[in-house]
């Protein structure tokens, strides 16, 4: 990615994150995982529509079936995951005790 592309990249995420604040402090008593549930999937509608093959003839860094997109898809939701500070939580059934 370009320093344009990674600003931008940062940018729609903070974006994001700051829909969700203000939709779950406008609405104090929605389900926040009903709330987390749709950004997520208009992201992902986003995505999707974002990473189809050009036409007529797709590029050679087209993902040129839905397989491959959802695959790419599944692998850049794993890595944000992965990166995120919310990932491990004292609460998860996981984490060690002393």
């Amino acid at each position: 990615m370009s320093n344009n592309d990674d600003r931008l990249f940062d940018e729609a995420a903070d974006a994001v994150v700051d829909l969700g604040n203000r939709l779950a402090a406008d609405n104090p008593d929605v389900d926040p995982w009903a709330l987390a549930d749709g950004l997520i999937a208009g992201a992902v509608h986003f995505w999707l529509y974002s990473h189809q093959p050009e036409a007529p003839v797709p590029s050679d860094d087209d993902l040129t079936t839905a397989r491959e997109r959802v695959e790419e898809l599944i692998d850049q939701v794993m890595q944000s995951a992965e990166e995120s500070e919310y990932l491990h939580s004292p609460q998860d059934s996981d984490v060690g005790r002393a």
